[in-house]
């Protein structure tokens, strides 16, 4: 078993045990949405600002990474032609019973992100990746296959952890205990830790990673935002553990 598909297991089970991530939104949520009151997140706590998404209506998106039935269905009830990709059979559950509850088309594509996405060239107006690359070793040809399936013009919409959180991986973060990078596959003592937890196989990444293989992919970072988790002293002191980027396809000029 590769470590995607070790990945995909833990987040099957997590979702079965009642994951905060995988909980598909209420109807309520969705008749709000309709309405015009609505939020979405790439990170744990903060809103992606709506400047950030433009007009909604018609836009062709992709959800990349962002099974769990919380995000794309407030996009598709706004009028979004969405598609949802993901590599948990229990994140995709989530997508179809909104669908089906709210009566809304959408495309659902199980898929493991690190191959080359199965989307043709120039297809989305719009790619929302919530935080999900931690769980991927290599990043850097995922901003790339994001590059290519992006219309000219096209914006992809990124959550990223900065990696603190691996470094302070104990249960009360209060001590440091981990090197960077964190790779179990590289590191035998950190992969008994994550199996140990149960939390599969999680990566850090760089900054240079993150945001310069978004650059040397060919986006333009245009804004980004930091975040907390939702809970712990990591959060009571304040210190980010997130971070979101806005990023367009398009032609620098100077």
């Amino acid at each position: 078993m590769n470590y995607q598909d070790i990945n995909a297991k833990t987040i099957d089970k997590w979702v079965t045990d009642g994951w905060e991530w995988g909980k598909p939104v209420s109807h309520e949520i969705c008749s709000k949405a309709r309405q015009g009151d609505w939020a979405v997140c790439l990170t744990p706590i903060k809103p992606v600002p709506r400047e950030w998404l433009g007009e909604i209506k018609q836009k062709k998106i992709l959800g990349l990474a962002c099974g769990g039935g919380q995000q794309m269905p407030v996009f598709a009830v706004l009028g979004a032609d969405c598609t949802v990709l993901d590599y948990s059979e229990k994140q995709l559950e989530s997508e179809r019973l909104v669908a089906e509850r709210e009566g809304y088309d959408i495309d659902i594509v199980r898929h493991d992100m690190t191959k080359p996405l199965p989307f043709a060239d120039e297809s989305f107006d719009l790619i929302f990746h919530p935080v999900s690359n931690c769980y991927v070793r290599d990043v850097c040809p995922i901003w790339k296959e994001c590059f290519r399936v992006l219309k000219q013009g096209g914006v992809l919409l990124s959550g990223q952890d900065n990696g603190i959180n691996f470094i302070v991986s104990d249960e009360d973060e209060t001590h440091i205990v981990n090197p960077l990078p964190f790779n179990p596959m590289n590191n035998s003592e950190q992969k008994e830790q994550m199996l140990k937890e149960e939390n599969g196989i999680q990566f850090s990444h760089t900054l240079e990673e993150q945001l310069g293989g978004q650059l040397a992919a060919g986006l333009i970072i245009t804004d980004l935002y930091e975040d907390l988790n939702e809970s712990g002293r990591l959060k009571e002191l304040n210190v980010p553990t997130y971070w979101a980027t806005r990023a367009v396809k398009g032609k620098i000029v100077f």
